[in-house]
């Protein structure tokens, strides 16, 4: 009898703290999203070494972060490594599946990969497996020698 009454207790504690943490769990979500959209801008402006690192921090904290993962390998297409770009696009594959996102802004990298800016709406349209796997062919044919655009 004594532990239900402590366990009620605990409960209805929690149930009236979890509106506060709500706050803070948005604010980690906002932070997130505010890493990303930095390395995208850095990515854009060709400051690869500073949005790599970005991106690294990122997939410390989420590892297998599958947008994390298609910028890094559009960053690997843009230093000519092939190879390491398909390796990231295939890690990032199964956890895109069912990942939705609103696009903000697409890069192109030297026609290759494209990396994705992500918008700060909460609920997407486009499907992130979809883009991976468009970036795995274009890589593909990069890789072979082939231009993507041909």
């Amino acid at each position: 009898m004594k532990g239900r009454l402590i366990l009620r207790w605990v409960l209805a504690l929690g149930l009236l703290l979890l509106p506060a943490a709500k706050p803070a769990l948005g604010q980690a979500g906002a932070d997130l999203a505010g890493q990303f959209n930095a390395a995208y801008d850095l990515l854009e402006q060709g400051k690869y070494d500073q949005a790599q690192k970005i991106y690294a921090a990122i997939l410390q904290e989420q590892p297998g972060h599958p947008l994390a993962l298609n910028n890094l390998a559009a960053i690997s297409c843009r230093q000519g490594k092939f190879e390491q770009a398909l390796a990231q696009l295939r890690r990032a594959l199964p956890q895109a599946k069912g990942y939705k996102i609103t696009l903000d802004r697409v890069c192109n990298v030297e026609g290759v990969c494209a990396a994705f800016r992500q918008s700060t709406d909460k609920f997407g349209q486009e499907s992130l497996e979809d883009l991976i796997k468009t970036n795995i062919l274009m890589v593909q044919m990069a890789a072979s020698g082939r231009s993507p655009g041909k």
